[in-house]
């Protein structure tokens, strides 16, 4: 039975992550400009995404009432994809000038959803996942998973080239429409484990958990602002390669894949490294990886365009990859059981909190910067953030991350010299 219930989740992430993959990235920023966005309108939207999370505090202290999960978790569940799939029908069903707004307002509907889905999500997962395979799992799950990520990267990018405007944006909906139905249908499927519900019954007291316990404040605190910088520049590199670099669909979509089969290389290294070390420790190792891949974008004054952004998206992917699945590991695996949908949600709130602000930094940045030299626009403020990404990493995440809490393999030698001198 167990077998069955991990291979559901399994499952369930082919159709997600196909219909995510082209609702997001390239394919994202490719449809707000056709739907006529501006940089800073892109930003907004790649922000508000993270910004909604701060709503899982409240989703965290409600769902202590229910005795299951299920019903809630797959109403809102349809909800948020069905909305998602309706931004398609923008160019249909509205007037040209209101098609960046009404995108806007789909797209933020179908978010706020999702914080509701993204708490249910995790707290039944983890209940499903056994402690001593999560590493392991994990890795295998997302491996699979950006596989078949990476094929709808490159598909995507052929099909729009191959169509371009509006028919290979429909072409690209009627996938997800698709991939939506399906997802659906396995939803449905996931089992209603029991719930076990906070001590707490007062949001107040409830809040106070995580907020006290000093080494996951810390640690929050810390990946918050890594990511309000790495944001800045991170989920405008679409933007920077289509608009100032110039490139098509399918280059821009070939170097995800290239990140994706980076990312899908790491997974497994990571999870089985995370048998060994904890999910802190490991995480500090992602950052100046990515810090790396913002600083790589300099390498266009000495190699050809598409050498330096193949070397960018490496180690964008190793880095993301690895930060991706240890912070998911260290939320469910660092904290207790009982208060992990508070734990989550508080989390979740402060890194959305400071993603939210990223983005939108980032867009202004370009559009300051429009009549800059060409090698600021192309590479100049990747390589400006990627320098305050590692300088913050090395002076500040190192005793937060390393400090707080020893490896598995260090906590074994701990015991080992402890039992020898008794």
């Amino acid at each position: 039975m167990q077998r069955q219930q991990l291979r559901n989740v399994t499952v369930e992430g082919i159709p997600a992550i196909v219909f995510q993959t082209l609702l997001a990235g390239p394919f994202l920023t490719g449809y707000l400009l056709y739907l006529g966005a501006s940089a800073s309108q892109i930003g907004f939207v790649l922000a508000i995404t993270t910004f909604v999370n701060i709503a899982q505090v409240a989703v965290a202290f409600l769902i202590q009432r229910l005795e299951k999960r299920k019903k809630l978790f797959v109403t809102f569940g349809v909800v948020q994809r069905l909305i998602w799939g309706v931004t398609g029908l923008v160019p249909f069903l509205f007037d040209r000038s209101l098609w960046v707004a009404a995108f806007i307002v789909l797209y933020v509907a179908a978010f706020f959803a999702n914080t509701v889905v993204t708490v249910l999500w995790t707290s039944i997962v983890s209940d499903l996942v056994p402690p001593a395979v999560r590493g392991r799992y994990f890795g295998m799950r997302n491996t699979i998973v950006n596989a078949v990520g990476s094929v709808t990267l490159f598909v995507g990018g052929i099909i729009l080239d191959a169509n371009p405007g509006g028919s290979g944006f429909l072409i690209l909906y009627a996938i997800v429409w698709t991939c939506i139905l399906i997802n659906i249908l396995v939803l449905i499927r996931f089992p209603d484990v029991p719930f076990e519900r906070s001590a707490e019954t007062k949001f107040i007291p409830m809040l106070r958990k995580p907020l006290h316990d000093v080494p996951f404040i810390k640690a929050t605190a810390f990946l918050s602002f890594f990511l309000l910088l790495q944001t800045i520049v991170v989920p405008l590199y679409s933007y920077a390669m289509l608009d100032i670099l110039g490139l098509s669909y399918k280059t821009v979509s070939t170097m995800t894949v290239v990140q994706t089969l980076c990312m899908m290389a790491s997974f497994y290294a990571w999870g089985s490294l995370n048998a060994r070390f904890s999910s802190k420790q490991l995480l500090y190792w992602t950052l100046p990886i990515v810090a790396l891949s913002c600083m790589a974008w300099g390498l266009q004054a000495f190699l050809p365009v598409i050498a330096a952004l193949v070397i960018v998206h490496m180690l964008l992917g190793v880095g993301i990859g690895g930060f991706n699945q240890l912070s998911f590991n260290f939320i469910i695996g660092d904290t207790p059981k009982r208060e992990r949908p508070m734990f989550t949600a508080v989390y979740s709130a402060a890194t959305g909190l400071m993603s939210f602000f990223g983005p939108l930094i980032g867009g202004q940045v370009y559009e300051w910067i429009a009549d800059a030299p060409y090698w600021i626009q192309a590479y100049g403020v990747q390589m400006t953030v990627g320098t305050l990404l590692l300088v913050f990493s090395v002076t500040v995440g190192r005793p937060v991350l390393v400090g707080q809490r020893l490896g598995a393999s260090s906590l074994r030698r701990l015991k080992r010299r402890k039992a020898l001198r008794a």
